[in-house]
């Protein structure tokens, strides 16, 4: 049955490494974004420890978990991994992800610790902090049979980055970057590599979703923050007002500028037209 843990068990760390495939999932904080679910294939992820995970990310078409980990305040992501062959087994990783893009000092660092080999095509690698793993039966979980990997996506970044070294500028991956991986489907800032890509090659990222419901760059992230800004100032009115008229502040200079400004206020003479004798 399921078992929590605050780290990896020990026979679990022995498990991860000889998986197939997981999924990663994350979402963004608004209520109207979109949640994301990734399949990861390969052999191109590790646990240093009971508290670490981090897995390479190739680019893609899309990039939902890198803008859902760079937004200010998220980073939440879950790792899921199934037992495909003997004992059945569900485990989930749930932690705070952290982005580290293509040949940064972080990125460096980690590829020469962990001794990881890149492919074509990277564009990170992710790590997450564990602060919480969960294990349950997967009794309904299938039996699947491995056969191999797929190398299409290996393959086709390397000729990509041939054509770009013999000097096919439009081959670069900045500027794949800055077309495909500069902004989610909501309209999150994504690769800070694509971003800075996209200025100064002026490239327009492509449209990641259509119809009325389709958001501007940035869009989502503005209204939730305008959101915020109206219901700060209202609670600031309030407090004033509080402030204002509560007899627990009365002896306060505060109070008494705020009380003589209302009275001010009210006393002003009614201009409608249905005041009595106006007009």
């Amino acid at each position: 049955m399921g078992k929590f843990y605050e780290e990896i068990p020990e026979n679990v760390m022995e498990w991860i490494p000889k998986q197939k495939v997981f999924w990663v999932s994350t979402a963004p904080l608004s209520r109207h974004g979109h949640v994301n679910v990734s399949p990861k294939g390969g052999d191109c992820f590790g646990v240093p420890d009971r508290r670490t995970f981090w897995y390479m990310d190739m680019t893609g078409s899309g990039n939902e978990t890198i803008s859902h980990l760079l937004e200010p305040g998220n980073g939440r992501i879950t790792i899921l991994f199934n037992a495909f062959e003997g004992p059945p087994r569900i485990l989930r990783l749930w932690g705070k992800g952290r982005v580290l893009e293509y040949d940064s000092p972080e990125f460096n660092e980690i590829v020469s610790r962990e001794n990881i080999t890149t492919m074509p095509g990277t564009r990170s690698i992710i790590v997450v902090d564990i602060h919480q793993v969960g294990t349950s039966c997967g009794y309904q979980v299938p039996f699947f049979s491995f056969v191999d990997y797929r190398h299409v996506l290996e393959d086709h970044f390397r000729k990509k980055v041939e054509r770009y070294e013999q000097g096919n500028e439009k081959e670069s991956m900045d500027r794949y970057w800055a077309l495909k991986n500069a902004w989610s489907m909501d309209g999150l800032p994504g690769m800070r590599r694509g971003l800075k890509a996209g200025k100064e090659f002026s490239i327009e990222p492509i449209e990641k979703m259509v119809g009325k419901m389709a958001p501007k760059k940035g869009a989502l992230a503005t209204a939730e923050l305008h959101v915020a800004y109206v219901a700060i100032a209202l609670l600031m009115v309030l407090v004033a007002i509080l402030a204002a008229t509560h007899p627990a502040f009365e002896y306060f200079p505060a109070q008494r500028r705020m009380q003589v400004l209302l009275s001010q206020v009210t006393s002003i003479p009614d201009r409608s037209p249905s005041a009595a004798g106006v007009l």
